[in-house]
């Protein structure tokens, strides 16, 4: 029986002439997963109706030179859509774009583009990477929304993997519309400061100044502490505590869980999938205790 195979241990394991690693052409590979590319948003389900990279985030691969987002792989093409409505990650000036990668390739270059431009490349000079791999490229020049085109190419073969990461550099500025709310703020104190002085100043000036005690109530606005609500968004770290581990959970490094009564550490921040369990992903995303 012929069965597609995408554990890490493979490429580890077992050579180029067995029945298992002819099995497929893709077998796992690596991906962006951090700030999230294409494929790393539809594995998670962020971005839905993507096709066969749902369930192979990892196998974006095509022949070296592309500038493609998909590899030039059709059964990927979903990634190169622009018409989809790609969310965008906010980010500083300064990214750290992160790999996690299932089989290790030997690796001459990591390039990364925007639009023809190559705005960083990291030379591995044929060595074989980690199972994470991390690059801080400064994008200060490139401010707004902005497609990075992340490259892997790999020293022994002509191919390399294709990542797609949509940003929003700097954080994203609001559009116009803000300059024009200050003029009516402005227009209202003139209106009513004179009206008030002449008419209220004989009669009830001392009275009417009593009132800005009560005005102390502002500090009943400390209720905006409450609105500190937003750290209840912090549930995912707690999830992974020492529970059992589930799709759809957003695990961070660092975080335990149970998987068929063994314990696991995260060794990249992600959320799982199906099919991505610690026992198969061990080597990329999981280390066993």
């Amino acid at each position: 029986m012929r069965r597609k195979i995408a554990y890490p241990l493979v490429a580890l394991g077992i050579t180029a002439g067995t029945t298992l690693a002819v099995a497929s052409p893709a077998l796992a590979h690596g991906y962006v997963s951090s700030p999230p590319s294409r494929q790393a948003l539809c594995a998670s389900g962020a971005v839905a109706n993507c096709g066969q990279i749902q369930f192979e985030p990892q196998s974006v691969e095509g022949p070296k030179g592309l500038k493609s987002c998909d590899g030039g792989v059709g059964q990927f093409s979903a990634l190169a859509d622009e018409s989809r409505n790609w969310p965008a990650k906010s980010v500083g000036s300064s990214t750290t774009f992160s790999w996690v990668l299932t089989a290790r390739h030997k690796t001459s270059t990591w390039d990364y583009f925007i639009g023809n431009t190559k705005v960083a490349s990291f030379d591995d000079g044929g060595a074989q990477p980690a199972a994470v791999v991390n690059h801080t490229i400064n994008l200060s020049k490139f401010p707004g929304r902005q497609k990075v085109l992340a490259v892997w190419n790999i020293a022994d073969t002509g191919n390399a993997f294709y990542n797609c990461v949509d940003l929003n550099v700097g954080g994203g500025a609001s559009s116009g519309g803000g300059g024009a709310t200050p003029p009516p703020v402005a227009t209202t104190p003139p209106t009513k400061a004179p009206t008030t002085p002449p008419t209220k100043a004989p009669t009830a000036a001392a009275p009417t100044a009593t009132k800005p005690p009560t005005a102390t109530k502002p500090p009943t606005a400390t209720k905006p502490p409450t609105a500190t609500k937003p750290p209840t968004a912090t549930k995912p770290p707690a999830a992974p505590a020492g529970g059992s581990w589930a799709a759809g959970t957003a695990y961070k490094t660092g975080d335990v869980v149970t998987f068929n009564g063994k314990k696991f550490q995260c060794r990249q921040g992600h959320t799982a999938i199906n099919s991505w369990e610690p026992s198969i992903y061990t080597l990329a995303l999981w280390l066993p205790l």
